[in-house]
């Protein structure tokens, strides 16, 4: 029993790690290109070297962090290249996934969406930064891809935006409106949780197309 007990809890604390670690090259806290040293990641985050070692594993895998023969780990540069690649998938699947929460979000995930966009109605406030904004933009998209109720389309989607939003931590400083472009989700929340299908996959389409657009007159 004891042995199941620490097993439940090593992967606890992987998952804990692992949202951290992630977070923070989602954010680029940790930079691209940076060297990932475990020793001093276990250390931040209060946990030891297995549950580091098991979250990084996952993360090589979503792309965000890269491991060289005899060199080390590293997180990964953001390539704009990519930005293509990315896009074609969301322009598919976030319009898949704004329908599909439209029709199975319960009741607590249309609570949820709900009180998300409460939050969305403060986006333009003076004095929110930028980081607060990316945050609630990351809220707003894995709450939609929770109610889709899907787990292979959710994580197909968390991974994808993951990486969306590394291109646009880069570019943030360039970006005009970033408050405009966080508060364009008020309406697709408002779809989804009325259970308009197709006005949610419209909706979500024209989000992920204005994205790229916005990046790219940023470069």
């Amino acid at each position: 029993m004891q042995q199941v007990a620490t097993e439940i809890e090593e992967l606890s604390l992987a998952e804990r790690a692992y949202r951290a670690i992630r977070d923070r090259l989602v954010m680029l806290e940790i930079r691209p290109g940076a060297p990932i040293n475990e020793e001093q990641l276990g250390q931040s985050l209060g946990v030891g070297r297995t549950p580091v070692r098991e979250a990084l594993k996952r993360l090589q895998y979503e792309r965000l962090i890269t491991t060289y023969p005899r060199r080390g780990t590293f997180a990964t540069e953001v390539n704009i290249t990519d930005l293509a690649h990315i896009s074609e998938v969301r322009q598919e699947l976030e319009p898949l996934a704004a329908a599909q929460a439209a029709r199975r979000a319960t009741a607590a995930d249309r609570a949820n969406l709900t009180a998300l966009r409460r939050e969305l109605d403060t986006a333009g406030t003076p004095g929110r930064d930028s980081a607060e904004l990316m945050h609630l933009d990351l809220q707003v998209h894995r709450a939609i891809y929770t109610a889709t109720h899907n787990p292979y389309l959710e994580d197909t989607l968390v991974r994808h935006d993951n990486l969306a939003t590394r291109i646009w931590c880069l570019f943030v400083d360039r970006l005009a409106d970033m408050a405009g472009h966080v508060e364009e989700h008020g309406p697709l929340i408002d779809a989804i949780v009325a259970g308009d299908a197709d006005t949610a996959a419209r909706l979500a389409r024209s989000h992920v197309t204005g994205f790229e657009q916005a990046i790219r007159e940023a470069i």
